[in-house]
């Protein structure tokens, strides 16, 4: 069992990498599932379990593609960024939250955050560059309806995955005290 600073170690070494940094050479399908297996640790009120996942790969990417291109609605100059992207990461995992009416949404929210958390944090124990992808095109309507995510399913975006394609940068954060509070 790792000690709590080897857990902390570890977790300081998990990054998000820009499309950019990511090498567009096929990685196991393997690898994939053990990240989803991991997400679905994750926790959730009630066990509502509200994350569904997509996985777009191969020539499936293409699919993808088109649908942020319609999504990019008439943009040309984001509509080439779209259509070209899918190709830069060899795996694209949409990623949807069905919320259960028991719970508060944004406690369903957390939960499929969390649930995308493990699965980064899987992706970078097996050396991989991953990242979650969203603005107003990545989740549209268009392509929620694409990958298959129709209402009360919400997509809240992509967790896009593949080899690194460059060494990461040592992450800077501020020190956790200077955020805390104790009230003893």
């Amino acid at each position: 069992m790792a000690t709590s600073n080897e857990v902390l170690g570890f977790l300081a070494q998990r990054r998000s990498y820009g499309l950019k940094e990511v090498s567009p050479e096929p990685i196991e399908r393997s690898a994939i599932e053990l990240i989803l297996q991991a997400a679905t640790l994750a926790p959730s009120h009630g066990v509502t379990e509200p994350w569904r996942f997509v996985v777009y790969s191969g020539e499936a990417r293409a699919e993808l593609g088109t649908a942020l291109v319609a999504a990019a609605q008439g943009d040309p100059f984001q509509e080439a960024k779209q259509r070209d992207k899918v190709w830069m990461a060899p795996v694209w995992i949409a990623l949807g939250m069905q919320p259960q009416p028991k719970n508060p949404e944004w406690e369903e929210l957390a939960a499929v955050a969390m649930a995308v958390q493990n699965a980064h944090l899987m992706a970078a124990h097996l050396g991989l560059a991953a990242k979650w992808s969203s603005g107003p095109i990545g989740t549209h309507d268009i392509v929620a309806k694409t990958v298959g995510f129709e209402a009360p399913t919400k997509l809240l975006g992509f967790l896009y995955v593949g080899k690194p394609a460059v060494t990461p940068k040592p992450l800077a954060r501020s020190d956790w005290q200077s955020k805390t509070t104790w009230k003893e």
